[in-house]
């Protein structure tokens, strides 16, 4: 059986560090920060309901994930600390997060500096 898509093989929250660590059957392996997973939410509170409609995520640089629920055999819903939920985060999404992740966090920095917000180190 091929799959479209990488198929997740481990699934694991580092709670003290704020980061998601997923690996692929494809031998891809990501370490996604809660933060990220926060400001690039798929839901429509973050995403908007169409192209150019996106809301920008400030302040969430403390952001961590209380719960992580299975959905179905595809997602995985992500429960943050700030009361977001709404999210459903498919195993494609999360490999694209993973794949683009530098592209999309300096995106992310430079939306944030064009709209004079800036971003706060997080604390050790």
């Amino acid at each position: 059986m091929s799959h479209s898509h990488p198929a997740p093989t481990e699934l694991h929250l580092h709670q003290l560090s704020r980061v998601l660590e997923i690996r692929f059957d494809d031998g891809s392996h990501f370490n996604l920060p809660c933060e990220y997973l926060r400001v690039y939410s798929p839901s429509a509170e973050v995403q908007g309901h169409g192209p150019g409609q996106e809301v920008l995520q400030v302040g969430k640089e403390e952001v961590n994930i209380e719960r992580i629920e299975p959905v179905g055999n595809y997602a995985v819903l992500l429960r943050f600390d700030d009361g977001h939920d709404t999210g459903i985060y498919s195993w494609e999404y999360l490999y694209r997060l993973g794949r683009n992740q530098e592209a999309n966090w300096k995106r992310y920095l430079e939306r944030l500096r064009a709209e004079g917000h800036e971003r706060k180190e997080r604390a050790s």
